[in-house]
């Protein structure tokens, strides 16, 4: 997936140098707080947006859930400040802010790839605010520069002259339906929709990407999962697909992890909550229930 956020750095005028990150006071980030009841968490990835998890939300308003779908910085419609700390660290305290303004505890909470990272680092750094995490795709990820964004550096350095998003839009519905099981879901009216806030300010979402992509993290994630104390939830899709957690990282999380288990959703790709949001919403009552689950893998069907 990162290859398609290093193509667009491509869209960067040529010749503007981007600024070194440096911290600054909070930012807000953009929530949607919806619906009332138990309160669940949703983190989109780097290349999603509230808009993807739609369907989920709708799921669990009908179950009785209030939702808050929260952009981390530089991601959808939150602010993307030339001058930022974007580390995963910094952007699951953003997120614990964001709650903790909005008197909200214990929730179950949702991330998708990088946003499942994030999930996992809000777990242990403010564990009061954490009932249980649901990772779709997402890892213990130690740098959001994955090897796929560093390969994809090269591209940019010719990809850059290409001028305009429309390019990368049509390259970024290819991929989103060659990681489906089911493509019919990409329409161009969905890729638009997933594009609402990189349109805005595209110079402004090129320079948030690259400052993703060279800020170190202050700490290591991996030494912390042993104090993670809620149950832990990945879901991966059983359609074959790229950008899945790599085995290791999974090992990672069965090892050290307390109480991890591991679900595959057959029949999906990376996109779960866009083909299987029901899978996602059921995932979520389960670990709302007062006894945790246990079990170390399955399949759901």
């Amino acid at each position: 997936m990162w290859n398609l956020a290093v193509l667009l750095l491509a869209l960067a005028p040529v010749g503007i140098a981007l600024p070194p990150t440096a911290a600054v006071a909070p930012a807000t980030l953009y929530c949607q707080d919806s619906g009332s009841g138990p309160a669940v968490v949703l983190i989109p990835g780097l290349l999603g947006c509230a808009y993807s998890f739609r369907h989920v939300v709708a799921d669990l308003h009908a179950a009785g859930y209030r939702t808050l779908v929260i952009e981390p910085l530089g991601v959808g419609l939150s602010p993307r400040p030339e001058h930022a700390d974007y580390s995963l660290t910094a952007q699951a305290d953003r997120v614990a802010a964001e709650l903790e303004r909005r008197g909200v505890s214990d929730a179950v909470v949702v991330g998708h790839v990088i946003g499942g990272t994030i999930a996992l680092r809000l777990a242990y750094r403010h564990p009061v605010l954490v009932r249980g995490v649901l990772s779709i795709e997402g890892g213990p990820a130690e740098t959001a520069a994955t090897p796929g964004f560093r390969r994809g550096m090269k591209f940019a350095r010719w990809a850059r002259w290409i001028v305009g998003t429309g390019w990368f839009k049509g390259k970024f519905g290819a991929y989103l339906r060659s990681v489906s099981a089911d493509p019919t879901w990409v329409t161009e009216a969905v890729v638009d929709s997933y594009f609402v806030g990189i349109d805005r300010d595209p110079g402004a979402a090129l320079r948030a990407l690259s400052a993703m992509g060279r800020t170190p993290e202050p700490e290591a994630l991996a030494p912390h999962l042993r104090e993670i104390r809620c149950p832990v939830r990945l879901l991966v899709g059983g359609f074959p697909h790229k950008g899945a957690p790599p085995p290791a990282e999974v090992a990672c999380l069965a090892e050290r992890v307390p109480r991890f288990s591991h679900h595959t959703i057959p029949g999906v790709g990376i996109w779960i909550q866009e083909e299987r949001p029901d899978a996602i919403a059921v995932a979520v009552h389960e670990m709302s229930e007062p006894v945790a689950d246990t079990s170390r893998s399955a399949t759901t069907p």
